[in-house]
């Protein structure tokens, strides 16, 4: 399962990226995102970040560790996490467009444990639409934070 969304903001760059990296306090400003408790902070830079993060999700709570495996300031960031089977990889993007910032956000599962292959392969259908709905309202939640300082 792969998905892109992106949309764009009147906002500086950096302070786009200054929201989607602070991680810690995202819960403020992301409706779907529950909680957030740090697992592990790197000396410097996103890199080794790891986090949980509790958000509702088809009716139910559901937690998700991740962390942040590469990462290129004002530019992007890729979050890892491992799940029930599956890896699952994120990127958001920042770039500029003229006189906006375009945040983008791709997402991507592969499910790795032949049963994991088989529930992908049932369910894909079905969690996509949700999906990009889901990561939408998280970049209207984003653009809503930052174009209203």
């Amino acid at each position: 399962m792969k998905m892109k969304t992106s949309i764009m903001i009147d906002a500086p760059i950096d302070v786009i990226w200054q929201k989607i990296t602070d991680i810690e306090h995202c819960a403020d400003t992301i409706t779907g995102i529950m909680n957030v408790e740090v697992l592990e902070r790197p000396e410097s830079g996103l890199v080794g970040f790891k986090w949980r993060e509790t958000r509702k999700m088809f009716g139910k709570e559901a937690d998700e560790t991740m962390w942040i495996t590469h990462s290129e300031e004002n530019h992007f960031y890729q979050t890892r996490a491992e799940n029930s089977g599956a890896v699952y990889i994120s990127v958001m993007k920042v770039q500029k467009k003229g006189t906006l910032v375009e945040l983008s956000m791709e997402f991507s599962g592969e499910a790795q444990t032949f049963i994991a292959k088989i529930l992908s392969f049932i369910f894909t259908p079905l969690m996509k639409k949700s999906m990009v709905k889901l990561i939408q309202q998280d970049l209207e939640d984003i653009k809503r934070s930052v174009e209203s300082r």
